[in-house]
């Protein structure tokens, strides 16, 4: 047992992010719909400023518009479609 340590902090794991990989940032071109179960994460498809032809779809939580910029720690990934 770790004494001091909230019991949270002791079970929750950090996401896995490569630090050695760059921030990309993506516009916002189009805003799909609501997902998630409550409706909380915005499907939106998004386009690399670094490569103009590249577009993607990606799920975002928080309020989102077109033309907004996101940061993305990922770019691999794409979201699947809505049902």
């Amino acid at each position: 047992i770790l004494r001091g340590v909230p019991f949270v902090a002791r079970h929750t794991r950090a996401p896995r992010i490569a630090m050695d990989q760059p921030v990309k940032l993506a516009i916002v071109m189009k805003v799909l719909g609501r997902t998630g179960s409550r409706g909380q994460v915005t499907q939106v498809r998004v386009k690399f400023l670094d490569d103009q032809n590249r577009l993607i779809m990606r799920n975002v939580k928080g309020p989102v518009r077109e033309g907004d910029i996101l940061a993305l720690m990922e770019s691999e990934r794409e979201a699947r479609r809505l049902r």
